[in-house]
């Protein structure tokens, strides 16, 4: 999450959003084959979805032909119903005429009889019965009356929620900002690095809906804070590899914690998937440490952007804490420090022991979370998981967010029984589906068909591997992505979130931006060689703030500058397929994208889903399906689009996959590093069919320097919830006592919303989850 280019207050910035990447994987600059025939599509799968994901719709014969396949009676796509809101650069909250957006809980509620409210001044302590900060990816598990869990309650819930980082906005939490964060300074505080460690996790808690809004239930016993300080265990093939072992737990089954939570996802059988993205810029390492590292361990850190001498970008391995014995900052360095041969007298290894995803029982407050190892260590944008089908493998689908890294996904040994549905236990369900099963990485082959690459040591590419060389699964999994590059898998720009579409299967995938595409003549952050456009990234253009005439002297913006969202089809809709079908169902840019290069009209090589004022975008991060309605609800968290608008949420009318077809893009060579004068790039690629304002449209626009993530609703789909995350998070830290210099007063401001909060039109922003209904008290967004 959290675009890197951000104006961010302190010096931290997040190794994982950079390109890490020094394979010379292939970017599908291969030439493209013919697109695929009816047939070839039909015999792919298509033709399989009703059996797989439709459940009892009648089928009906297409007619004549040995073409012919059995057809399923489609589900009725939403008509969207509301009328689209105007692009803002105001610090509200703007929802459609007829709705009416709430906020439910914001950083610093207090989740405890016991703990005052939140007095928002930066005097406020124990996060750890607090919101936490950064409020990203969550699912909605209903309550019974009874306390036991619900498949249908939209009265009372339990609402799991990602607190992902402090980044831009901690100068708000301590009354004078942060103490000694520059590289030179003195130790933290301890009382400081104690509350911004507490800030980060997640949230368990109780909501119930009182004339028709959802509130916090203070008093409920099922509320919950999970911390980096909370006991964790490991699950799956990693636990007790020599790879985790640390001071904290010698036999490496064990850590504490986990940070950097971003999307998110759920089970069948009712637990919450957090998922731990940018984990490597928390952690310090010594500017000699290298020397005491072996080959592979060197190899590693680079992987994910732990370089030697990092100070940790909170800086929380400097704090002396008062009790001598505690290793709670300590852990914070990833140095070898130690003198034993397995790193258990210190935390050489702390940094093996995050990038997980981890599991949690929202319905019992006193169990121990899981990292399920056999899931894969990156930076984890959520974990969704495919339709369940009986007598079928289950698929969890994951993107790695940093630029030129990888989609995956995770098939399960065990086949779903219905039975686990609502099990007695549901972590040890979550064990018997997460803990055994293969690892994937993906390949999107040039003719619009992709493959599913097997990362273990059963692959020869894996265990042959020369590059770096894997030991056991162990080290293939702590290591997935040395494991992916060995497979051959496709980069990718900044994969973000996946979504699978419940009335059919499909999968979709954010792919938010990568600056570095298409610059080929220069090298990214860590000298990493650019990716040259290919079919499935297929644009590179030019753009500069507020100038309609871009030039390559002028603009500041150049690559894959706004995204897309990438959709996905599994072969036979199975989701233990290894091939599938690829398009690209939205291409991402402004609609005036049409005044290119030296004035050049390129419209139909950037435009090319045709987005007009109503529905265009940048930098789609978010994406997600409502069950009732069956809108695709689509989220920015952008930096190139805001000198015109705040991010936003979209909702939109998925179709399926192959609804467009094969086009050619022509991408002006111009401006390239190395490439003036020369012919244009011409490529080929799969699109979605074209947008337009009935089936997309905008939604909701978001305060002043948030973005908006993390979507739930409540089963009968008439309460949306969405989260705002780091308003005012470009406000230097120099004035934090001066509120007229805030960037946001959001939501203490009451702009779109109830001022919520102390403060009012000065108030300290907060991130917060809002309760979006419609007055009428239908659907939303029909």
């Amino acid at each position: 999450m959290n675009t890197p280019t951000h104006a961010l207050t302190t010096t931290f910035t997040d190794p994982d959003d950079l390109d890490n990447n020094p394979s010379l994987n292939h970017h599908l600059q291969d030439v493209m084959a013919a697109p695929m025939s009816r047939r070839q599509v039909l015999r792919s799968g298509v033709g399989a979805l009703a059996t797989a994901s439709l459940g009892g719709v009648a089928l009906t014969a297409c007619g004549g032909g040995d073409d012919d396949v059995a057809a399923t009676a489609p589900l009725l796509p939403p008509v969207l119903g509301f009328t689209a809101v105007a692009k803002s650069l105001t610090d509200a909250v703007t929802v459609p005429a007829g709705y009416t957006a709430t906020v439910v809980y914001a950083t610093g509620d207090s989740i405890d009889s016991a703990v005052n409210d939140y007095k928002n001044d930066g005097t406020d302590s124990n996060f750890a019965r607090r919101s936490g900060d950064h409020h990203d990816g969550m699912h909605y598990f209903g309550l019974g009356t009874d306390g036991t869990p619900s498949q249908t309650s939209n009265t009372r819930a339990l609402m799991a929620i990602n607190h992902e980082a402090i980044n831009g906005t901690v100068q708000f939490m301590h009354p004078n900002g942060q103490t000694n964060i520059g590289a030179s300074a003195g130790p933290r505080p301890e009382a400081e690095a104690l509350k911004e460690v507490e800030a980060h996790g997640a949230s368990v808690i109780e909501i119930s809906k009182t004339s028709g809004v959802f509130g916090v239930v203070k008093a409920s016993t099922f509320n919950r804070r999970v911390t980096p300080r909370t006991p964790m265990v490991f699950g799956g093939p990693a636990k007790g590899s020599a790879l985790l072992k640390t001071k904290y737990s010698t036999d490496g089954t064990a850590t504490r914690g986990m940070i950097g939570n971003c999307a998110s996802g759920y089970t069948p059988w009712g637990t919450y998937l957090t998922c731990e993205e940018n984990f490597a810029g928390f952690f310090r390492r010594g500017s000699a440490d290298d020397a005491l590292r072996s080959a592979k361990e060197r190899t590693a850190f680079k992987r994910i952007g732990l370089a030697q001498g990092a100070g940790g970008g909170q800086r929380w391995a400097t704090v002396v804490p008062a009790d001598s014995s505690s290793t709670e900052y300590a852990r914070w360095d990833a140095s070898k420090l130690g003198a034993s041969t397995d790193g258990t007298d210190d935390f050489r290894n702390t940094h093996n022991t995050f990038g997980w995803v981890v599991e949690i029982d929202p319905y019992n407050p006193a169990s121990t979370p899981v990292k399920h190892t056999a899931l894969g260590r990156f930076a984890h944008e959520g974990a969704w998981p495919s339709n369940p089908v009986v007598g079928q493998p289950l698929a969890f689908y994951m993107g790695d967010d940093s630029r030129s890294e990888y989609v995956y996904k995770y098939v399960s040994n065990a086949v779903w029984s219905a039975a686990d549905a609502n099990p007695a236990d549901r972590l040890a369900t979550g064990a018997k589906y997460l803990d055994n099963g293969t690892l994937f990485a993906a390949k999107f082959n040039a003719d619009g068909s992709g493959t599913w690459l097997k990362l273990d040591l059963s692959n020869t590419a894996i265990s042959g591997n020369s590059a770096y060389a894997f030991a056991d699964l162990a080290d293939v999994l702590v290591n997935a992505r040395l494991a992916a590059d060995a497979a051959g898998a496709t980069k990718c720009d900044r994969p973000e979130w996946t979504a699978v579409n419940p009335r059919n299967g499909e999968i979709y995938i954010t792919m938010t931006e990568n600056p570095d595409r298409g610059n080929v003549g220069s090298t990214s952050s860590n000298n990493v060689p650019n990716p040259d456009v290919d079919p499935a990234f297929p644009r590179y253009w030019l753009d500069n703030k507020g100038v309609s005439s871009q030039s390559a002297s002028t603009s500041t913006l150049k690559g894959n500058v706004n995204g897309q969202v990438m959709r996905m089809r599994e072969t036979g809709n199975l989701a233990s397929a290894t091939t599938f079908n690829w398009d690209i169902y939205l291409f991402a840019n402004q609609a005036t994208a049409d005044i290119g290069l030296d004035n050049v009209n390129y419209q139909a090589n950037v435009n090319l889903s045709g987005l007009t004022s109503v529905n265009d975008l940048s930098k789609p991060d978010g994406c997600w399906f409502s069950k009732a309605s069956g809108i695709l609800w689509i989220e920015t968290d952008d930096n190139a689009y805001t000198d015109v608008t705040n991010c936003m949420l979209l909702a939109a009318v998925p179709g399926s996959y192959g609804d467009g077809g094969k086009i050619t893009v022509t991408n002006q060579a111009n401006g390239k590093p190395g490439t003036a004068g020369t012919a244009p790039v011409v490529v080929d690629t799969y699109a979605g069919k074209k947008m337009n304002d009935t089936i997309f449209r905008r939604f909701l626009t978001a305060p002043l320097g948030s973005e908006v993530t993390g979507v739930a609703e409540s089963p009968d789909g008439k309460a949306l919830f969405i989260n705002i995350q780091h308003p005012g998070e470009n406000t230097a830290a120099a004035n934090i006592g001066d509120p007229t210099k805030y960037e946001s007063h959001w939501p203490g401001n009451g702009a779109g919303v109830a001022a919520y909060g102390p403060g009012s039109s000065s108030a300290r922003p907060r991130s917060a989850t809002v309760m979006i209904t419609k007055n009428d008290g239908g659907v939303i967004g029909l």
